[in-house]
């Protein structure tokens, strides 16, 4: 075990000094930005390879804990400090974040050979411009997105500032805990009324209740018209929470990321919301009488 241990350090030390030395002469969020800015080139090139813009989709769910333990890896291998308890549950509790929103995407046909999200193709037609279409797929399909994957994670480079844990950090986890298995309940009910929609239409079943409406108006969903996107952007808020945590300072400049994250939700609820309008008469009174994010009741009623 000791000798195993020690051709691991010297392979440590090779790996750091010869290869990646750039890595360690920047601090880690200098280095987690150029990062980020080749996984936008990755994703532009392969969107034109391919010419499907879902790449980003596709990483979504995988690059934003690569980051959270980034700056574990950073701290740790580069200057020889100790890995951070609060750091290593972010990490930890990303790496589950991570695991069930990648299944979700998964099994929604996300990573299928020309899977791509169908507002791609309806944003394109409505600009019908292949030189703006172009700059969006650069600048924003490609480049910023990733840097918000970057951004949300930046927090835990100030997790470390006070090592030792506290209540908060504790309440924090049980928040975070909550949050992942409330909206992986969300996803799984919106996932059960989509396979059975699709089972009843291509059987020629009768349809009823939310099946004859088109969306999904129960359960969680009775609630809040989105109550994934909720629980979404309230995971990314807790793990900001953990900065100030450590900090003890409400605003601090890693709040970017959190706050252009919920700025990019309210656009694409917009989007996805004006879709459904076309799709489903019912949808505007749904929207009229049921929150948008934050679960609260509703007096929204469904006729059969």
């Amino acid at each position: 075990m000791e000798k195993a241990y020690e051709i691991l350090e010297s392979t440590k030390m090779i790996f750091i000094d010869k290869e990646i030395n750039f890595y360690c002469k920047v601090n880690a969020d200098a280095s987690g930005f150029i990062i980020s800015l080749i996984f936008s080139f990755i994703c532009w090139f392969l969107s034109k390879l391919t010419r499907n813009y879902s790449w980003v989709d596709r990483f979504w769910s995988i690059i934003p804990t690569l980051f959270t333990y980034h700056y574990n890896f950073h701290s740790h291998y580069c200057f020889n400090q100790k890995f951070n308890s609060r750091s290593l549950i972010i990490s930890l509790l990303s790496t589950l974040w991570s695991i069930r929103l990648t299944y979700n995407f998964f099994r929604k046909g996300g990573y299928y050979p020309g899977g791509e999200d169908y507002r791609w193709q309806i944003v394109k037609q409505n600009l019908n411009n292949k030189f703006l279409w172009e700059l969006l797929n650069i600048f924003f399909i490609a480049l910023i997105q990733n840097i918000l994957l970057f951004l949300i994670a930046t927090p835990v480079s100030l997790t470390a500032q006070n090592t030792e844990l506290n209540t908060f950090d504790f309440l924090l986890v049980g928040v975070y805990s909550f949050l992942l298995i409330f909206e992986t309940l969300a996803d799984q009910q919106q996932w059960n009324f989509q396979i059975e929609k699709k089972k009843m239409i291509t059987n020629k079943y009768e349809l009823y209740g939310d099946y004859k409406r088109g969306f999904l108006a129960s359960g969680l969903f009775k609630y809040s018209r989105h109550p994934n996107f909720f629980a979404e952007m309230s995971i990314w808020w807790t793990v900001y929470l953990f900065s100030v945590s450590s900090t003890g300072l409400y605003f601090n400049w890693t709040i970017i990321g959190t706050f252009l994250l919920t700025m990019l939700f309210q656009a694409s609820t917009k989007l996805t919301e004006d879709i459904s309008i076309s799709k489903y008469p019912e949808y505007k009174q749904y929207q009229k009488h049921t929150s948008r994010f934050i679960p609260l009741p509703s007096s929204f009623k469904k006729q059969k």
